[in-house]
């Protein structure tokens, strides 16, 4: 369920958001990464992801989230599940204020050979493969997103 803007706020404001992020791998061993449009985290390079709705369940959750951000829905059995993680911004969808607070269950998939994906472009302006040594020292990309890194291995 998407709650009107000035509720979301004082959900914002007043609680964390629970959210899933996809670190999806291809074949060659780079990862997808979206350039967000949107506060927060807005212009730096990130995994695709988004919030767990209310009265969602995680399967459900995952299915709409692979679909909506990588144009493809997958299963939470195909994933793997990297771990529970935090992120604070001091922005927010609202602008600097409030501040967002997100607990985020990270997962991975690996595409097949044969698989391709089609992101649509919502919340990320572009999306580019990344080799992941190339990631850890990449001032771009977010530090939420190469914290996962260590978790890949």
């Amino acid at each position: 369920m998407f709650l009107p803007a000035d509720t979301f706020r004082t959900v914002v404001a007043s609680t964390p958001l629970v959210s899933i992020d996809l670190l999806v791998r291809n074949p060659q061993g780079e990862l997808l990464l979206g350039e967000r449009l949107n506060r927060p985290a807005q212009g730096s390079w990130f995994a695709p992801g988004g919030r767990i709705l209310k009265n969602e369940t995680l399967d459900a959750a995952f299915a709409r989230l692979t679909r909506e951000e990588l144009g493809q829905a997958f299963s939470r059995d195909q994933g793997r599940l990297l771990g529970v993680y935090e992120h604070f911004y001091d922005d927010s969808v609202f602008g600097e204020s409030p501040d967002t607070h997100y607990v985020v269950i990270a997962y991975a998939l690996e595409l097949g050979a044969r698989q391709s994906l089609q992101p649509p472009s919502v919340q990320h302006g572009r999306y580019r493969w990344w080799p992941i040594e190339q990631m850890r020292d990449e001032p771009r990309i977010h530090s939420n997103t190469r914290d996962y890194l260590q978790a890949l291995y």
